[in-house]
């Protein structure tokens, strides 16, 4: 009888040793499949070798020798505001010292804001320095240079959402313009993010001129709006916020960074400031589009 009692206590601590490990193992899956499902970008970016530094040159002297140099032009285009054959044209261009690093850190968008953190896309067009940036999840994924509306037609500033695209479409100001890699952001006013020429300062007719590398990658990487009816709006578009204005009537602004290399940065905070007053209608719009893409996907 004791040998049986024995027994059946082994029996008995075993089979509890074997449930215990059982609930350790599923509380261990359970936490490494809720990290797998919060997955942060994070972008390394390449540092300039030395502290960014600029100085101006005559654009002819500087491009004997450095036009063959397609990583350099790239930056001095993005500095200047301007496209290869507007670059040309210019009498005297900004240039660093050192051209070691990624775009990222030759123009004025801090690399995270923390603010953003929970919009999962959103791009923002800053109109006194005439840039961009493409943030996911308050990680910046892209940027670089725009030409925005002139001063004859300024570009409405504040909160827009991506609407319709078209790879090809007619400008509704002149119908013998073109415009490639379209995205359209007000569709009242015809006000939209699309490639053109970029001459080196704010010179549209209110849209957001964009080099064609540019516009291809928001084009891929905005929204389209989802439509009710052919009246209503489902779902809105990308959030765009547009801040900022631009003196006319000075020199250009990036010129500045010879004499202070910090003079047109963006800070986190400005950006946060920025946006707080939209932050609850694009998370909003957000969690609808959520919605309405799991109600798609069932």
């Amino acid at each position: 009888m004791k040998k049986l009692y024995y027994t059946a206590n082994v029996v008995l601590i075993l089979m509890l040793a074997l449930v215990v490990s059982c609930k350790k193992s599923d509380t261990i899956n359970l936490t490494d499949n809720t990290e797998k499902a919060k997955p942060k970008k994070k972008i390394e970016y390449k540092k300039p070798e030395s502290t960014v530094s600029y100085q101006i040159e005559k654009t002819k002297d500087w491009l004997k020798i450095n036009e063959a140099d397609s990583s350099k032009m790239d930056i001095v285009y993005a500095l200047n505001r301007t496209d290869k054959a507007n670059f040309k044209k210019l009498d005297s261009v900004v240039v660093p010292a050192d051209f070691s690093g990624d775009l990222v850190y030759y123009l004025p968008f801090p690399l995270h804001v923390n603010a953003l953190e929970e919009v999962s896309k959103i791009i923002i067009f800053s109109y006194p320095t005439q840039t961009f940036a493409a943030y996911e999840n308050g990680e910046l994924v892209y940027t670089g240079p725009t030409n925005m509306g002139r001063k004859k037609d300024p570009t409405p500033t504040g909160l827009f959402f991506t609407n319709w695209k078209a790879e090809k479409t007619t400008s509704t100001f002149n119908d013998e313009w073109d415009l490639k890699w379209n995205f359209n952001i007000e569709n009242k006013l015809g006000v939209g993010f699309h490639q053109y020429e970029l001459p080196g300062y704010p010179a549209s007719h209110s849209c957001l001129r964009l080099l064609e590398k540019d516009a291809k990658y928001l084009y891929k990487f905005a929204d389209e709006w989802i439509l009710k009816d052919k009246e209503n709006v489902k779902v809105k578009g990308t959030p765009v916020v547009v801040f900022g204005s631009y003196d006319f009537d000075g020199p250009k602004p990036w010129l500045k960074l010879a004499s202070d290399p910090k003079a047109l940065n963006i800070s986190e905070s400005q950006i946060e400031s920025e946006v707080k007053p939209f932050i609850q209608k694009i998370l909003e719009n957000q969690k609808v589009r959520k919605t309405e893409q799991q109600t798609a996907a069932l």
